[in-house]
């Protein structure tokens, strides 16, 4: 599962570098900025639902 979720974090750090440079464009592709947001939440939500969580304090 580990090797899973980093491949997951990997590919999120991936859209996000990809975000930063289509946004540091002078004219940015506003739909290519569109769809790297959107992918790169919907891959938050994955690996969010992935990561187990830490005990909350009664």
């Amino acid at each position: 599962m580990s090797n899973h979720l980093g491949a997951l974090r990997a590919k999120h750090e991936q859209f996000d570098r990809g975000l930063i440079a289509e946004l540091s464009r002078p004219l940015p592709d506003e739909q290519r900025v569109k769809e790297l947001k959107l992918a790169k939440l919907r891959l938050k939500d994955r690996i969010a639902k992935l990561t187990p969580n830490p005990p909350t304090q009664q």
